[in-house]
């Protein structure tokens, strides 16, 4: 039977930075892994560059039941710190926007990279490799392996949410914390697009592929950024951002002219153009596809010149706060994280091991903290993988 002083069950970024930190220590460290090989959502992140980081990251950017326990792990290890080690290995990365830093090549540096700390800590991994049992006889752990039974005296379950099912994402983990008395909270998928109803399919559908930069919110979240009409709602960056705070039956509320006073601009142009139509004078502001549907849905279209103030109004209202009612999401199949998950109160903030059994730890994305697009997931399985690596 063999013995190791910490089990990393998954090979993601959380459970390889975590692995790495507790070799460095001098802990004998098997990482067990599921997959044919390890980091394999680290692989198609980004487009396959890996938005590694973001150099804003804070406690604000993050959505948990329990908001302020991401902090400490945040402040232990930041973004800066992860971009010295990326440095160190002579990765060239850039910054796209709002701090999103990313691979100028390939994604598989970054998996290099950490393949390489590991075997510089000296961990062991195991892909292919899947557990069918966590048992705790005495102080440790025993653990059944598809490649043999396996004591320690620590386990960091690293195994993720239930994002992308078809790259192997399952509930193991939450599975798990469960069966060790945890409470998990209810978990649905984020980071994905909308879907809309057929009614409103039926006037939005045919604008699959327009893409305008708008600002989009829902109760207690509002984010800006390009949205993208599909075949089946809405998506893109914006929407993406809204949708982990979305709930069941939530309207959607679009600002179509971020950035402008739209009573003020409605004016202007009824004053420089009277006999404009008002479709004519929106496809200057937005996609004409989209200025002829929505005043087709719903605005109207009439010369400017016979619209009232008050009608003016009345229209930058609606295109400053355009409601949609979406029916719900894409699903785990395209969600890129997993909002909610096991609950942080039962936790240590600054070690990640759980308040109920010692010895046990939960990292990453299974753990009820779910960061914004843009970097800030990996940072939190970064600083959430070195908390515990520190601690094992």
């Amino acid at each position: 039977m063999a013995e190791y002083d910490v089990v990393v069950i998954g090979g993601g970024a959380a459970g390889l930075m975590c692995a790495i930190e507790a070799g460095r220590r001098g802990r004998r460290v098997l990482v067990v892994e599921h997959a044919d090989r390890v980091g394999k959502k680290i692989l198609i992140s980004g487009g396959g560059r890996c938005n590694f980081t973001n150099v804003n990251a804070s406690p604000e950017n993050y959505l948990s039941a329990n908001p302020p326990f991401c902090r400490s792990a945040l402040a232990r290890s930041t973004p800066q710190d992860f971009v010295s080690l990326v440095e160190s290995y002579s990765i060239p990365y850039h910054e796209k926007e709002l701090g999103q830093l990313f691979c100028d090549g390939s994604a598989r540096e970054i998996v290099q990279m950490l393949l390489a700390e590991c075997q510089l800590a000296g961990v062991e991994i195991a892909c292919n490799c899947t557990v069918s049992a966590v048992e705790r006889p005495g102080d440790g752990f025993a653990l059944v392996t598809s490649a043999g039974a396996v004591t320690c005296r620590h386990v960091v379950v690293a195994s993720g949410g239930r994002s992308i099912p078809k790259m192997g994402a399952s509930g193991f983990g939450y599975d798990l914390a469960q069966r060790f008395g945890h409470t998990i909270v209810p978990t649905r998928p984020g980071l994905v697009p909308l879907t809309l109803g057929q009614g409103e399919l039926a006037h939005y559908g045919e604008l699959s592929g327009v893409s305008l930069s708008v600002r989009a919110w829902c109760e207690g979240a509002s984010f800006a950024g390009p949205l993208l009409f599909t075949h089946r709602g809405l998506s893109g960056p914006a929407i993406l951002q809204v949708s982990s705070y979305w709930q069941q039956g939530e309207p959607l509320h679009v600002d179509l002219l971020p950035g402008m006073d739209a009573s003020a601009w409605l004016s202007a142009e009824q004053r420089s153009h009277p006999g404009a139509e008002l479709r004519t004078s929106l496809s200057d502001v937005v996609p004409k596809r989209l200025a002829v549907c929505l005043c087709d849905v719903e605005l109207g279209s009439r010369p400017l010149r016979q619209y009232s103030t008050r009608d003016l109004q009345s229209i930058a209202g609606r295109l400053k706060g355009w409601e949609f009612r979406p029916i719900g999401t894409e699903g785990y199949r395209t969600a890129e994280v997993t909002v909610g998950g096991v609950d942080t109160t039962e936790l240590s903030s600054s070690t990640m091991e759980s308040r109920l059994v010692s010895g046990l730890y939960f990292i990453g994305e299974v753990v009820d903290v779910t960061g914004w697009l843009g970097g800030y997931n990996f940072q939190w399985a970064w600083a959430s993988g070195y908390a515990a690596g520190q601690a094992v």
